[in-house]
């Protein structure tokens, strides 16, 4: 490693040393008060890098590394680890499961590296599971990309991709099916632990669509956070243009009728 960057992981690890043991806030922080704010960097970090934004990358992967040098000090004072074992812990198990780069075994395409990354893992016991290694606080969408993507990794997937959409149409169905079923039931009665049932179900059906959605999306590639996010990104960009031209014509937007809203609609998707 070049002599810069070891000099700069040192400088940045003498001044946590220095913040944990002078600064009032640093010094009182633990990992369960840590947790919160570091989730919160990581989703900062994820936004700078669907924006594209180097600059913005650049600083937020500094945050989320101030939160690791953070854990290992609190874990050094513990005398339970130290941010030297992190590394080289780190650097054992990279070693361990890239066998085809530091050893004699062969992996000729991603999907066999990872193929063999699952292999390993199950033998050291990680997770005694193919799927024990999701984390359970994983936001359920990336949950269940992960779910399908270890299942796959595990010889359990679509034999042909294109197979997926009669899932997908499935679901659907099923979804329509049951809300058809219980809407008019739900109309009759007052009975609230009956209407609760009923809607558990709808739910369950509508996850059972999502869940084939993303199975689509994976098969085709498709990260189905970053796709959602495009989309949420430019709904954001298209309401806020609305609001806009509403105020310009002295209104708000609940002061609009839909078709104004509509027309606005359609021009924002011209910008």
């Amino acid at each position: 490693m070049e002599k810069n960057k070891i000099d700069a992981f040192v400088r940045i690890g003498d001044i946590m040393d220095r913040l944990r043991s002078e600064c009032p806030w640093d010094k009182k922080q633990t990992n369960e008060s840590l947790r919160i704010l570091t989730q919160e960097e990581v989703f900062e970090l994820c936004d700078a890098i669907i924006k594209k934004d180097d600059a913005g990358i650049c600083e937020e992967l500094g945050d989320v590394l101030l939160h690791i040098l953070f854990y290992a000090k609190i874990a050094e004072e513990k005398n339970s680890f130290t941010i030297a074992d992190v590394c080289n812990h780190l650097s054992d198990k990279m070693i361990h499961r890239h066998p085809h780069v530091f050893g004699s075994a062969q992996a000729d395409s991603s999907a066999q590296v990872i193929r063999n990354w699952q292999i390993l893992k199950l033998q050291e016991g990680k997770g005694k599971t193919v799927l024990g290694g999701v984390p359970d606080s994983l936001p359920s969408l990336i949950k269940a990309y992960r779910i399908q993507d270890k299942a796959r990794s595990a010889g359990f997937d679509w034999k042909e991709k294109e197979d997926v959409w009669e899932k997908v149409k499935e679901e659907v169905s099923e979804v329509e099916a049951e809300i058809k079923a219980q809407s008019q039931v739900m109309d009759s009665t007052e009975d609230q632990k009956q209407n609760q049932e009923i809607q558990a179900r709808i739910e369950e059906e509508f996850g059972d669509l999502m869940f084939s959605i993303i199975n689509a999306a994976r098969l085709y590639k498709i990260n189905p956070d970053n796709a959602l996010e495009r989309t949420n990104q430019k709904f954001i960009k298209r309401f806020n243009y609305l609001e806009s031209k509403a105020k310009e014509q002295g209104k708000t937007v609940n002061e609009l009728s839909f078709e104004e809203m509509n027309a606005l609609w359609e021009e924002a998707k011209q910008h």
